[in-house]
């Protein structure tokens, strides 16, 4: 069963597995004592740290290990900002980074920059957010969402010109290589790059005011309190070192691989938008939304056909709002699907995936009771059947007015009963679309884009929000 979620957590590595086996003999006494295991198990820490620091390129001294990637980011931002009070509480951050550092943000006086649709930020808008009073600043290195990676040296040097520290989110790119530019601080996690979970890792460059906010505590620096957990440690620097060398030869072939679903998922699936960087992105990670369909019926789908994948989708999401970083992005959000390809990945298996995936939409899209798109190669009239199609539950005033009521239902009816509708007003008419699902403010004027459609604005009305469709073609 073809695995195809590395993103979220990455298989563990058999050199992983095996550092893992060897330290819980050896490893497991306490590396501050004197005796002999004590003394064993400090030569363990030590040489991970060290593979880890060449890995990263950084000091051995510089680098800490934490309890996950979520918690080294928590500590570098907190004990970052806390360095810096004297500077003042203010915080740049990407709109897309991921919710550990927007989660800690939350505290301090926090300006969010916007990125493009492709995901990515300007240099110059995130270096004309930074302030006198700027404390820090954080980027991703990569989105874990999109794949899309940032201008990382070119943000460092405009916050380094302004004597702001920049921590960089590096979960996502540190399996492929190091970080450049002139970062500060910079986090990890080992489960991205096959370690074990359980193990994350921050550091602090030299000259970076930091003041650690958790219990004092003489381990790691005194910046991740609590006993150090060898044998995972040790087996994430092992993996970190295994995987950068198989990610050498394996990048362009992951590479390609991805080229070819970024190709092919448009030409087999109508009305999919393929989002992110086509170019400065991670080599094996793409993500793709299909309009009038639900994120989580693909999911559960592609699961039952064999195909584990993920989703930004509101569909997918207890919460049922958007994900933040499509929501930035400005992209369509429904039946979105998130591939990430782990080392190894064979050819046959993207394949099949694309094999599979155009059955598995259309079906969701016939449950849904979705307009029938026309296929790659469909005729204009195929195409004009998209907006003459049965009309919806709509009531217009017979002046080019309509007005459909989809409050109540979520993502993708209300984009559903709007292209079921469109037809059946003028050139030059409107559809009003009432709903009070969140991503609807989303994905209306992306299908509005999709369609060659006007998207004419939104406005409160009772229960809900009004979005206005006028009709160009």
């Amino acid at each position: 069963m073809p695995y195809f979620d590395s993103a979220s957590s990455a298989p563990l590595h058999p050199v992983a597995r095996q550092a893992l086996q060897a330290a819980l003999d050896e490893g497991w006494a306490d590396p501050a004592r004197l005796y002999r295991e004590g003394r064993r198990a400090r030569l363990l820490l030590d040489a991970a740290r060290e593979a880890a620091a060449d890995a990263v390129g950084c000091r051995p001294d510089e680098l800490v290990f934490t309890s996950s990637g979520t918690r080294a980011i928590h500590t570098g931002l907190a004990g970052a900002m806390a360095g810096r009070r004297r500077t003042g509480r203010h915080l740049v951050v990407s709109a897309v980074e991921h919710s550990s550092v927007l989660h800690t943000a939350a505290g301090f006086d926090t300006t969010e920059v916007p990125v493009e649709r492709t995901g990515a930020v300007s240099p110059g808008d995130f270096g004309a957010a930074l302030r006198t009073d700027t404390a820090v600043a954080a980027l991703q290195s990569a989105n874990h969402e999109v794949g899309t990676v940032q201008p990382v040296a070119e943000v460092a040097g405009a916050c380094r010109a302004a004597g702001v520290p920049l921590l960089v989110d590096a979960a996502q790119s540190l399996p492929w290589g190091r970080v450049e530019g002139d970062w500060s601080l910079l986090t990890g996690s080992a489960h991205k790059w096959g370690g074990p979970a359980g193990v994350g890792l921050l550091v602090v460059r030299k000259g970076v005011r930091f003041a650690t906010q958790d219990p004092a505590d003489e381990r790691e620096s005194g910046r991740a309190p609590g006993f150090e957990n060898i044998p995972a440690i040790v087996a994430a620097a092992a993996s970190l070192r295994a995987v950068r060398d198989e990610a050498d030869a394996d990048s362009a072939r992951l590479r390609a691989l991805v080229d070819r679903i970024r190709a092919r998922v448009p030409e087999l699936v109508p009305d999919a938008e393929v989002v992110g960087d086509p170019v400065r992105r991670l080599p094996h990670l793409v993500t793709f939304s299909c309009l009038y369909a639900d994120g989580e019926a693909v999911l559960h789908e592609l699961d039952r056909a064999g195909f584990s994948v993920s989703s930004g989708s509101s569909c997918t999401s207890s919460t049922l709002t958007p994900s933040h970083v499509l929501r930035a992005m400005g992209v369509l959000t429904e039946g979105n699907v998130r591939v990430s390809l782990p080392l190894g990945t064979a050819e046959a298996d993207v394949d099949r995936f694309l094999e599979v995936l155009p059955g598995v939409v259309a079906g969701v899209r016939r449950r849904l009771g979705a307009p029938v798109s026309p296929g790659p190669t469909g005729s204009a009239a195929d195409a004009d059947a998209l907006t003459d199609a049965d009309t919806g539950p709509g009531s217009g005033d017979g002046a080019g007015t309509l007005i459909v009521d989809a409050l109540g239902k979520r993502c993708p009816i209300p984009v559903i009963e709007l292209a079921k509708v469109i037809g059946d007003v003028p050139v030059g008419g409107t559809v009003t679309v009432l709903s009070d699902d969140e991503a609807a403010r989303l994905d209306i004027p992306a299908w509005c884009e999709m369609r060659e459609q006007e998207y004419s604005g939104e406005h409160p009305v009772e229960g809900g929000t009004a979005y206005v469709v006028r009709r160009m073609r």
